[in-house]
């Protein structure tokens, strides 16, 4: 058996689509390329994307002189796609249809990604794989009710960066994942915070729909306010879709999404800035407060990762909220792209079963 395997690694984001080469888990090279807003707003779904997504890709591979059959497979970031199991995935017809189709949870850019994965593998003879999507389901049934019978609550978060953040801690913490509970809050354009039971993820906000206000999505809502609200005549659906999830938060009461943005703006003595801010903050802890309580008390650690866990004011600031109920720990940034790359590792080595879609 080989001891060396080479794979590109594709991963779309709202403004970006990051590629990185791996060999085995070290990354050889990582590039990002980068959208505006007004470059993207020319399409009316992510899904027509695509094309752009996929020129600027083979320019990179090509500017990289990287010969695709010398790889041994490409992997992509997975999306809201039907609910799975937590692992790594073949890509196949059926996942590939069902985005092209719209027979997805969400709209959301990575669906993109194994559209992406699978044509530059499919072009190159080689496998294509996507790791622990955006819909990881491993909620226990109590959590899926929401108060509607008409509206189940899902599972869809930030899983690939969670459950890397989550093997992380346990390694440091010197036991295993299924031996431990933990609360993890993915903070970032959207914000996950989910209790893991034993590395199981039972429950979560759902960025898109519920939990904290975000940079730039709206969290939970007074629901009869809303619901007045849409049917005020002011707004069309398209309008609203995207005041939830895209312009809401920071980006809705302040005009950015960028939080260094706003704590120029605190320094500066803009106290709005600041009582925006304090209030993601609060709502953020008392999210991890709720998923305390989902674990009965039972909490080995609280792990603050993504994006914006690189800002002090808002770790001191959470940490301060939530230290009596386990000790903070900070693994900034997301570790999504060798996340992929491991995923896709562990099967090719044996270690690890290949899922069906």
């Amino acid at each position: 058996m080989k001891d060396s395997f080479k794979m590109l690694v594709i991963n779309p984001g709202s403004t970006s689509t990051k590629i990185a080469l791996y060999e085995n888990d070290k990354e050889i090279w990582k590039e990002s390329i980068s959208y505006t807003k007004d470059e993207l707003s020319q399409y009316n779904q992510v899904i027509d994307q695509f094309d752009v997504r996929k020129k600027d890709i083979y320019t990179l591979i090509d500017k990289k002189q990287l010969i695709l059959s010398n790889l041994d497979a490409v992997v992509g970031r997975g999306g809201p796609f039907k609910p799975l199991e937590s692992g790594t995935y073949k890509i196949s017809n059926e996942v590939l249809k069902d985005v092209r189709e719209g027979r997805v949870q969400a709209e959301h850019i990575s669906n993109i990604g194994v559209l992406l994965a699978h044509e530059i593998a499919h072009d190159a003879s080689i496998p294509s794989y996507f790791v622990d999507p955006v819909s990881v389901d491993e909620f226990e049934p109590v959590a899926r009710i929401s108060g509607i019978p008409e509206l189940e609550r899902k599972s869809l978060l930030h899983t690939l960066n969670v459950k890397a953040t989550a093997h992380i801690a346990a390694e440091a913490i010197g036991k295993p994942l299924n031996s431990l509970n933990l609360i993890i809050a993915h903070l970032g354009g959207g914000i996950s915070i989910c209790p893991l039971k034993k590395g199981r993820i039972i429950d979560v906000n759902n960025a898109n729909e519920g939990g904290p206000f975000s940079p730039e999505r709206a969290g939970s809502l007074p629901s009869s306010s809303l619901v007045k609200l849409c049917f005020s005549g002011k707004y069309t659906f398209d309008h609203f879709k995207k005041r939830v999830v895209g312009n809401g938060g920071l980006s809705a009461y302040l005009g950015t999404n960028d939080v260094d943005e706003v704590l120029e703006k605190i320094h500066n003595g803009d106290t709005k800035a600041k009582l925006i801010l304090d209030a993601m903050i609060y709502q953020i802890s008392k999210e991890i407060g709720a998923m305390a309580v989902v674990l009965k008390g039972n909490v080995d650690a609280i792990l603050l990762t993504g994006g914006i866990a690189h800002q002090d004011y808002v770790v001191k600031g959470i940490t301060e909220m939530v230290h009596f109920i386990a000790d903070v720990q900070v693994y900034a940034g997301e570790n999504e792209m060798k996340s992929l790359a491991q995923g896709v590792l562990r099967v090719m080595k044996g270690e690890e079963e290949v899922l069906e879609y």
